[in-house]
């Protein structure tokens, strides 16, 4: 009796802003990634859908997942909660369904330090610029402008754990972005010779945060 290929774990953060839900959703539905869907404290925006974009819930209810032991990484994000729910990764992940994740770098670093049996490859993504950011989140839903200097703010400190990760890529045109991202997984998987400039990646960094 065959047995299945275990699935990949494809992990993208990044600093606020910087566009990794809008990537997640592309990828999952151009390459067929499987979305892990968070659990989170956050009010919903408005074009947000429970069981869609989150499980939205409240803090007591989030705090019993966690003392039951069910997340596979929870974090504390702008005084929200969020977290990915163990069980339905595991299952995809068993039937060689390839799940891709939308959390930050706590989050992130979790699941590495948890050393699942699953492949897992790590992406930071950073914008072109600050000034770009800065309109991202402006144009966004967020038009209350002590929200938008409080993740500006954040921004620094976020963006020094790019480090952390395989891969950085800067999200400039999303076309561009989406194509060097499934080029790199491909790579990846494939153990195959890539493009990726890290002293590009690391002169970029040094122009954000000076």
């Amino acid at each position: 009796m065959s047995s299945i290929k275990d699935g990949t774990m494809i992990i993208l953060s990044s600093p606020s802003g910087a566009g990794k839900t809008t990537l997640v959703k592309l990828l999952a539905e151009k390459k067929n990634y499987q979305i892990s869907i968070s659990h989170t404290t956050r009010k919903p925006r408005e074009n947000e859908t429970s069981g869609k974009d989150y499980f939205f819930t409240n803090e007591k209810d989030f705090n019993d997942l966690i003392n039951k032991g069910e997340f596979l990484e929870h974090a504390k994000v702008f005084n929200n909660f969020y977290g990915t729910i163990l069980k339905p990764v595991k299952d995809s992940l068993d039937k060689g369904q390839n799940v891709i994740f939308d959390i930050d770098w706590q989050g992130a670093q979790q699941i590495k330090n948890k050393s699942l049996k699953y492949k897992l490859i790590t992406f930071f993504l950073l914008p072109p610029s600050k000034e770009v950011l800065f309109n991202r989140l402006s144009n966004r839903d967020m038009k209350d402008k002590v929200i938008v200097e409080e993740r500006m703010k954040q921004f620094n400190k976020d963006v020094l754990h790019w480090k952390n990760y395989d891969y950085v890529v800067i999200n400039d045109k999303l076309e561009n972005c989406f194509n060097e991202i499934c080029d790199l997984i491909e790579s990846d998987t494939n153990k195959t010779k890539n493009n990726y400039n890290l002293k590009s990646i690391e002169s970029h960094v040094s122009q954000l945060i000076s």
